[in-house]
């Protein structure tokens, strides 16, 4: 008698789209607007929901001043602690020696970033960009089409592996993706910024998922509540997309 054939492994976004409308209404429910783009690398599968549009994102930023700077070979050690730790004076320090806005431009043109635009008032953290291009910049990153020497990127995807629970500035930056997939090895980079657009809390939660660098996510929530509530708010919407904590 023939062993049967092994059954395949469940496709880890099957059903996914459901859940993520699911997440999407909860959100709306709790007066937030959220948006996220997940990509499977695997199979260039896209899932997408929420709101599409532009938003600044806030220290995420700092992803496109490491990139350029690390095309330059600059240093490395302040680097370091302005991705794993949200360094401000760091990211601020580079972005005033590299140009400012030309940064952008730079990065914008390497990746093909067509949603993303550089700062209005030229403060790296009003950088415009979408969910879309955020996951579009990782993938380009890991496979390196976006000119960045695969050296040079892990660096990059090194220090978001070690991002801390805390920014240097004591805010809590595991929200997201790090507790929403607390079983699967990530690499993140996580943006916040209060009053935005009134009296909302910006938070962002982007980065890698899993051992083989499979999966990509960029999420982004605006919310007129506390910071706690709308880190929670963006939290929920990950488990609710990722039920026990993987993919």
């Amino acid at each position: 008698v023939l062993d049967p054939m092994p059954a395949a492994p469940p496709d880890p976004i099957v059903g996914l789209d459901v859940r993520a409308r699911q997440a999407a209404a909860e959100a709306t429910n709790n007066g937030a607007d959220i948006g996220f783009t997940l990509l499977d690398r695997r199979t260039g599968e896209m899932v997408s929901g929420g709101d599409g549009g532009a938003f600044p994102i806030a220290s995420v930023a700092k992803l496109f001043i490491a990139d350029d700077l690390l095309l330059q070979v600059a240093k490395r050690q302040s680097l370091d602690v302005m991705l794993r730790s949200s360094d401000d004076n760091a990211a601020e320090i580079f972005w005033s020696e590299s140009g400012g806005n030309a940064i952008i431009g730079r990065v914008k043109a390497r990746y093909g970033l067509s949603g993303t635009s550089a700062p209005y008032d030229g403060h790296w953290w009003t950088t415009m960009s979408t969910t879309a291009d955020l996951v579009r910049y990782y993938d380009m990153l890991l496979d390196g089409a976006g000119g960045l020497p695969p050296e040079q990127a892990a660096v990059i995807l090194s220090d978001l592996s070690a991002s801390t629970p805390n920014g240097l500035d004591g805010y809590p930056q595991r929200f997201g993706i790090p507790d929403g997939l607390f079983a699967e090895p990530v690499a993140v980079k996580q943006g916040w910024m209060p009053g935005w657009n009134g009296n909302n809390w910006l938070h962002m939660s982007t980065g890698v998922i899993g051992h083989d660098r499979r999966f990509v996510i960029a999420s982004a929530s605006m919310q007129p509540v506390d910071d706690s509530t709308a880190r929670n708010t963006l939290t929920q919407a990950i488990r609710t997309m990722f039920p026990g904590g993987r993919i």
